[in-house]
């Protein structure tokens, strides 16, 4: 399953929430019971919404009976010691891992707000650990980011897009005054990320819900595979000539293979010993985020025997990647694209094969599954007959179903 957010109005946390809802209401009940242990002073309201165009759901939190509609921006930035209406990040990521919510909800829930505060940070020139938040503007965003940290672990897709954010125009009011849409936080946030100017002013894009998109999604990521249901969250705004709303739309993969995609960095080496090259490369296939390295000879300018590159990696990891390549190759420049790939659905399975355990790959083909010993378990087998004789036995009780 893979979920694309199409920001039509904007994006702001309350608007993912009550978007991804109305996609999946099934899991309604996580999202109370996350935001009951994260904000238990907190209310909640998860309505049915008509704008009159379109229908969907609304999420609106509320404490003392008042919204937080004007302290989504109330971030602060030194901590100045003990302040009653103000939460430093520090506090607010102890409490997220303290107050109950399962693990993975947490995780999505620290990671989040991480990246707000980090966004927040670069903003007023301080440490991330140093921001605050103002204390409405910390239970509105705490309450969001639960909110949408529980249907991420509940939903548990593969892959996360989005399409053209909206940039809007104009002022913004916020605990510093007014501020250039889109607000700092968010216009950092969306470094990156493919956006449109539509023409509608306003602010169309929160800080809360652009660190959210930033923790889930491929920058420019395209809809793919089979439409299955879709989803609309609205905004307590409302803008001129459209709906504030924000769409998601939820994609099954057909058969066997699943589409995604991966990020092809290639470069050429024509001044570094093979020897230091393949060292540097070992480093490199090491490196978190990179699929494979693979190196062919080719000839370059001046007729050079040169080695041409091509490193396959997350598209999430591509800076990472990079910045490696540069440290332990000796490459002036990169070409770097991302593309879409197809992957077969596959698993690894243990299997005995008289007195030792040899791994087994499981592709599931169009046409049936198929079985590839693991190289590595071969080299306790001495000859090349043995080799082929585990080989064959091994990947014959893998398909007949006799794990270890």
């Amino acid at each position: 399953m893979r979920i694309h957010f199409d920001p039509v109005g904007g994006a702001a946390g309350d608007m993912i929430v009550a978007a991804l809802l109305d996609a999946f209401p099934q899991h309604q009940s996580a999202v109370v019971f996350a935001i009951a242990r994260a904000a238990p002073d907190v209310d909640l309201a998860i309505v049915r919404h008509n704008d009159g165009v379109l229908q969907g759901r609304r999420f609106k939190a509320t404490l003392d009976g008042h919204a937080a509609e004007q302290g989504r921006h109330d971030h602060h930035g030194h901590d100045h010691g003990h302040h009653h209406d103000h939460r430093a990040w520090r506090e607010i990521r102890n409490h997220l891992t303290t107050c109950g919510l399962d693990e993975t909800t947490a995780r999505h829930a620290v990671g989040i707000f991480a990246i707000l505060a980090e966004a927040e940070g670069r903003v007023h020139g301080i440490r991330a650990e140093d921001v605050t938040f103002h204390e409405v503007g910390a239970w509105d965003s705490i309450a969001d980011i639960v909110g949408a940290a529980a249907l991420i672990a509940a939903i548990d897709a593969e892959g996360w897009t989005v399409g053209a954010l909206p940039l809007g125009s104009g002022l913004v009011n916020t605990a510093h005054g007014l501020l250039p849409v889109p607000a700092p936080a968010t216009a950092l946030l969306m470094q990156g990320f493919e956006t449109v100017d539509d023409g509608v002013g306003g602010e169309r894009v929160t800080p809360t819900g652009m660190a959210i998109l930033r923790h889930l999604c491929v920058n420019g990521g395209r809809r793919r595979g089979v439409l299955m249901r879709s989803g609309v969250g609205f905004g307590a705004r409302r803008l001129a000539g459209m709906s504030n709303c924000l769409r998601v739309l939820v994609f099954e993969d057909v058969g066997g293979a699943r589409s995604g995609e991966v990020a092809v960095i290639e470069f050429e080496i024509d001044d570094q010993s093979p020897e230091d090259l393949a060292q540097g490369l070992d480093v490199l296939r090491a490196t978190p985020g990179v699929l494979d390295a693979l190196q062919g000879a080719v000839f370059g300018k001046k007729g050079r025997m040169t080695t041409a590159v091509r490193v396959l990696a997350d598209p999430s990891a591509v800076q990472v990647v990079c910045e490696t390549v540069f440290r332990q190759t000796t490459t002036l420049g990169l070409r770097v694209q991302t593309v879409e790939r197809m992957t077969l659905e596959r698993r690894s399975d243990a299997v005995r094969v008289g007195g030792d355990t040899v791994r087994v790959k499981i592709a599931q083909r169009p046409g049936g599954p198929s079985a590839k010993a693991e190289a590595d378990d071969m080299l306790a087998h001495a000859g090349q007959a043995r080799r082929a004789a585990v080989r064959r036995a091994a990947e014959g009780a893998a398909l007949a179903g006799e794990p270890e």
